[in-house]
């Protein structure tokens, strides 16, 4: 956790940009109330301390072909001698992979996976991932219906 003093005007800049990351620096800052260089600067400083982690532009991945998104539990093998370090390198190098977490429990690892259809998520599924010599065992869940995607963190008001 940052340890950054946070004033109303930082919130309200937080909160502007979450909402539309585009803002130019004179829409933002007169949004915000500041002016044009007290709003540069105030963003400096919060990108500095990773308050602000990156600016990027959501895509609809249904709409970019990308059908099935699936959640994928995976153990890793624990005699494999540096399997967390080889298994990461692995995950970071394939683009259907979303989003990896190390959890606890059961799983080792949950994967939030994108695939084209079914039968290219089993390929994924038994090429890739089961075929790692690090993966011990893989479940995987498919999303039948998204009912909440909530991309924004709750900021005080």
């Amino acid at each position: 956790m940052s340890h950054i003093e946070l004033d109303s005007y930082d919130w309200r800049l937080l909160k502007a940009l979450q909402s539309n990351a585009r803002l130019s620096n004179v829409a933002l800052s007169e949004q915000v109330n500041l002016s044009p260089s007290q709003c540069s600067r105030r963003l400096q400083r919060l990108e500095q301390n990773n308050l602000i982690e990156a600016y990027f532009t959501q895509l609809n991945a249904s709409e970019l072909g990308f059908q099935i998104t699936a959640f994928v539990s995976v153990t890793l093998e624990k005699s494999v001698k540096h399997a967390d370090k080889e298994f990461k390198q692995a995950i970071d190098a394939i683009p259907q992979v979303l989003e990896c977490y190390s959890v606890s429990g059961e799983a080792d690892y949950w994967l939030r996976v994108i695939s084209e259809d079914l039968p290219s998520l089993s390929v994924f599924l038994s090429e890739s991932l089961s075929n790692h010599p690090c993966v011990r065992d893989l479940t995987s869940t498919v999303v039948l219906n998204r009912v909440k995607h909530a991309p924004l963190i709750p900021l005080p008001n």
